[in-house]
């Protein structure tokens, strides 16, 4: 049966937290613990508070509610919490000066300890009272990954504010939209960032895009932030409400604008400490490096909260992890001694490309590999586990999403695995798969059948579109949009998305904002946007375009290109922009994206699938 199997755990695993959270409550193996905790979610959630010692101030005195229906369950009533009080104020006691963070660029690297943290955070987090931030309030985070980035999360949660961190990769037009959408008071952010060797420019991002915002302050690292924090006293940590909001997370959509969503201190301290000790098998003398931005719900859940809630170290990387060398990131693990990896299959595929020979450094510290962020090909999986974890550690595959505030799928320390497998439904996560009608099936949508403590509350101003997006096609069920695969052994697998959403190195980009860059042309009359399937990428994107009557397609390409990038920024950089006559429509006048994205893909299109198009001749150009 083995030999079915890449990876068998060995000894590790029976000393593993999931291991241990199975013999204390009497369970054999993961399918019953998935069985147990799928039948009566408030024993499993209740469970993991108390064995992963979460401290309350008062604790709550039912686990969840769902009476006012299951898209707006409460969890963990009338209990009182910080999650500053977790993953800070508890580790500055009981271990001050163990590393909470080691942050490494290309000069080099420094550690900050918990007392430290403690330290930064508390008067951080008094300089914004000063400033007039108050609880409930949002805070702005447009930082690459600096002390100060993880200082201003922490310092929001502190004081009961609520951060939203957007990654310093968007443009003034992305970062405008979601200061606009956020209502953000302040903002913290810095003038210029170091890629690659390089000064980038940040300040002529963000002075255009608070134009016109509720931005009132501009706090900037590497002016007046040490002025800002200098007289500071330190500030005590706030008693919040289970359900009292933590954190504005945007996701890109389909329709247009992009979503917020929104995360609570209770149910998110709950899941991302149930996360980091159960998936990744994180403890208190790990050393975890996920490379992971924290405008991303990965680097949410692991690198800022899930890392400090077990009370292990975490090492962050400002910047790419092949500079300034193609193993560099070989180099960290060696230096560090990390024993927890996390990387996305683009990345593995980049170390693929680069012919990585990791084998030259010392990575026996090794004993976890994580992957998420997209679908992963059975060449990188197999590449990951052999050359990095020397076949001895489980790739911890996962997948999940921001509306989801984690994982759904992922991976165990404790299961037998295959290629590319993201294992199994998370305990407590009653994930299922379902066909269009609703039924059971062994390929089709991934669905939640019941609530879960992370789920997002609502969609930040627009709780129409948080219903129809993920509650109307089945009755109390949430539909996320992707399409899995469940084999005989119970292994899952992705297939990728159902919605129209193309994932281009880790970065989820929606396809209406590629689209509605590429249309604000003042030749172009119409444009899809799709995902090619990369090697390197995973996805690349591809914009086709109707050039209006009167326009000149000469040089029109390249000025596409710089309109994406200017409006979302250089990581949705299209890979080709292609001149068309006409796109493909149903007679209701409804663009068939599908068909592009089959056609670009070099797939076979039956002829059952032009059946609704109006115009199948305009494929043939495609």
């Amino acid at each position: 049966m083995t030999e079915r199997f890449a990876f068998v755990p060995g000894s590790q695993a029976a000393g593993s937290n999931i291991a241990r959270f199975m013999d204390r409550h009497g369970v054999s193996g993961w399918r019953q613990l998935i069985e147990k905790a799928n039948n009566d979610i408030g024993w499993y959630w209740d469970a993991v508070n108390e064995d992963l010692d979460i401290e309350w101030f008062q604790k709550y005195d039912k686990t969840y509610d769902s009476s006012a229906g299951i898209p707006w369950t409460k969890w963990f009533i009338n209990g009182r919490c910080n999650i500053v009080a977790n993953a800070i104020d508890r580790h500055a006691k009981s271990q001050p000066d163990k590393a909470a963070y080691i942050f490494a660029n290309e000069s080099g690297s420094k550690k900050v300890t918990y007392r430290e943290l403690d330290e930064k955070v508390s008067k951080l987090a008094s300089a914004l009272t000063a400033a007039g931030i108050k609880r409930g309030d949002v805070v702005a985070i447009y930082l690459p990954m600096i002390p100060e980035a993880f200082y201003s999360i922490f310092a929001c949660s502190k004081i009961g504010a609520v951060h939203t961190t957007i990654f310093s990769g968007f443009s003034a037009q992305a970062l405008r939209s979601r200061l606009v959408d956020s209502k953000a008071k302040l903002m913290i952010t810095t003038d210029t960032v170091r890629r690659r060797g390089k000064e980038i420019h940040l300040a002529g991002q963000w002075q255009k895009a608070i134009q016109g915002t509720r931005v009132s302050r501009v706090v900037t690292v590497g002016r007046d932030y040490d002025d800002f924090v200098r007289n500071a006293a330190k500030a005590r940590t706030e008693v919040m409400d289970a359900e009292d909001p933590l954190f504005i997370l945007y996701t890109s959509g389909t329709t247009g604008e992009p979503k917020g969503t929104l995360q609570v201190h209770g149910g998110f301290t709950v899941v991302a400490a149930q996360q980091a000790a159960y998936l990744i098998d994180m403890k208190a003398d790990d050393v975890l490096f996920w490379y992971a931005d924290i405008g991303w719900i990965t680097g949410q859940v692991w690198v800022v909260y899930g890392s400090t809630i077990i009370g292990a170290t975490a090492l962050v990387y400002d910047d790419a992890l092949d500079y300034p060398a193609a193993d560099t990131w070989c180099r960290l693990i060696e230096d560090h001694k990390v024993s927890i990896f996390g990387a996305a299959p683009t990345a593995i595929r980049l170390f693929m490309k680069n012919n990585v020979q990791a084998g030259n450094y010392d990575l026996s510290s090794l004993r976890v590999l994580a992957a998420t962020g997209e679908p992963i090909n059975a060449e990188a999986w197999q590449w990951y586990f052999e050359n990095v974890g020397k076949q001895r550690c489980p790739v911890i595959n996962l997948s999940g999403g921001t509306e989801i505030g984690g994982a759904i799928l992922s991976a165990l320390p404790v299961m037998q695995l295959k290629q590319c497998t993201v294992g199994c439904q998370i305990p407590g996560f009653d994930a299922d798969v379902f066909d269009d009608s609703g039924n059971k099936v062994s390929e089709g949508y991934l669905v939640i059948k019941k609530p879960w403590p992370s789920m997002t509350r609502g969609l930040l101003n627009n709780i129409d579109r948080f219903v129809e997006t993920y509650w109307s096609k089945y009755k109390d069920t949430w539909y996320h949009g992707d399409i899995v695969l469940v084999d005989s052994d119970g292994l899952w697998y992705m297939r990728g998305r159902a919605d129209d959403v193309i994932k281009v190195a880790g970065h989820r980009i929606g396809t209406a904002e590629v689209e509605a860059a590429a249309v604000s042309h003042p030749a172009v009359a119409e444009a899809v946007a799709v995902g090619r399937p990369d090697e390197l990428k995973g996805e690349a994107i591809v914009v086709c375009i109707v050039v209006k009557d009167g326009h000149r397609a000469k040089d029109l390409k390249d000025e596409i290109i710089r309109r994406v990038e200017e409006s979302i920024g250089k990581f949705a950089r299209p890979e080709e922009v292609r001149v068309v006559a006409e796109l493909p429509k149903t007679r209701t006048g409804k663009l068939v994206r599908r068909l592009v994205r089959a056609k670009i893909a070099g797939e076979d299109i039956a002829s059952q699938d032009l059946l609704t198009v109006e115009n199948p001749g305009s494929l043939d150009e495609i």
